[in-house]
C-alpha cells in the first residue's frame, strides 16, 4: 500500500502505520470488494468474501458498514444471508446497527417522470444500461461509451427541471441523478455518531469519484482513507486493485 499524493494522484511511499486502535470499517462494494462487471447485475459475491466480512464485523463488534451506490435491497441480495450495516444510493438510504432503515424521499412524482424519460432515452441507444434504484437514477455507458455526451446532456436537463433537490454524480462509466446534499460522506458521519461505530477510528476503502466524499469525511474524523486503483484522490493511502484490497482486509482479520 502506498501513500497518495493528493495533488497528483501518484502513490509513492512507505506502508501506513498499523491500525492498532479500535477501528470501524466503511467499505465500498463495486471496484473495491468485488471487481467491476460490465453490468451491475452480473456481479457475484463468493462465500470467502462473505466469511471475511462476517469475521471482520465480529472483530469490530459490529462496526462494519457497506457504503455503496447500490440500493440497500440490492446489496442485501448480493451478500445474503449475511446482513450488515449498510448505506445505499450514495447516502439516500441507510440501515443502522439496530436494523432501522432511514430513507430520504424527495419529489417522488418528479423522480417517476424522470425515470420514464430515461427509460425511453436508453431504449433508443443500444448498449446503455438504465439502473433505477428508487431514489437514484443511473445510466451506465461502459458498453456504449460513444453516448457519454448524450447521457450527460439528458441528465443535466433533468436535473435542471427537478431543481435544487437533485444533483449529478459521475462515476466510472456511469452518470447518476441523486438527491442533493447526500453522499457516502454524510452516511459515514451518521454511522460514526451511533454505536457501535461511535468512538472508533474510521477506515474507509473505495475506488471511485463517488467515494471522494467518503474519504474526505474519514479524513476529517481522523481516520484512514484508502483508494483502490489509479487516479487523483484525497485518500491517504492506495491499493492497486480489488484483489489487493481483499488481501489487505484478510491481513486485518488475521487470516491468510
Amino acid at each position: 500500500m502506498s501513500k497518495v499524493q493528493e495533488t497528483s494522484g501518484v502513490g509513492e511511499g512507505a506502508a501506513p502505520p498499523g491500525i492498532d486502535r479500535d477501528w470501524a470499517l466503511l467499505l465500498d462494494v463495486d471496484g473495491t470488494l468485488v471487481d467491476i462487471a460490465p453490468q451491475p447485475s452480473e456481479v457475484r459475491v463468493g462465500d470467502a468474501l462473505r466469511d471475511l466480512l462476517r469475521r471482520l464485523s465480529e472483530s469490530a463488534s459490529g462496526a462494519l458498514a457497506l457504503i455503496s451506490g447500490r440500493a440497500v435491497a440490492d446489496i442485501d441480495a448480493l451478500f445474503a444471508p449475511l446482513k450488515l450495516c449498510v448505506a445505499g444510493q450514495h447516502g439516500s438510504e441507510r440501515r443502522d446497527a439496530a436494523g432501522r432503515l432511514h430513507r430520504r424521499v424527495r419529489q417522488p412524482a418528479g423522480l417517476r417522470a424522470a425515470a420514464d424519460r430515461i427509460d425511453r432515452f436508453v431504449a433508443d441507444r443500444p448498449g446503455l444500461v438504465f439502473e433505477n434504484k428508487g431514489q437514484n437514477l443511473a445510466v451506465h455507458y461502459r458498453r456504449a461509451p460513444q453516448y457519454e455526451r448524450e447521457v450527460a446532456f439528458e441528465l443535466e436537463r433533468l436535473v435542471d427541471e427537478l431543481g435544487e433537490d437533485f444533483e449529478l454524480q459521475p462515476g466510472k462509466m456511469v452518470l447518476e441523478l441523486k438527491p442533493a446534499g447526500l453522499s457516502k460522506g454524510t452516511a459515514i458521519v451518521e454511522f460514526m455518531r451511533e454505536p457501535p461505530f461511535r468512538g472508533r477510528v474510521p477506515v474507509c476503502i473505495g475506488d471511485d469519484l463517488t467515494d471522494e466524499a467518503a474519504f474526505a469525511a474519514t479524513n476529517d474524523l481522523g481516520g484512514y482513507s484508502i483508494m483502490v486503483g489509479p487516479g487523483a484522490s484525497v485518500a491517504n493511502w492506495r491499493l492497486p486493485d480489488p484483489e489487493a484490497a481483499r488481501a489487505w482486509l484478510r491481513r486485518l482479520a488475521g487470516t491468510p
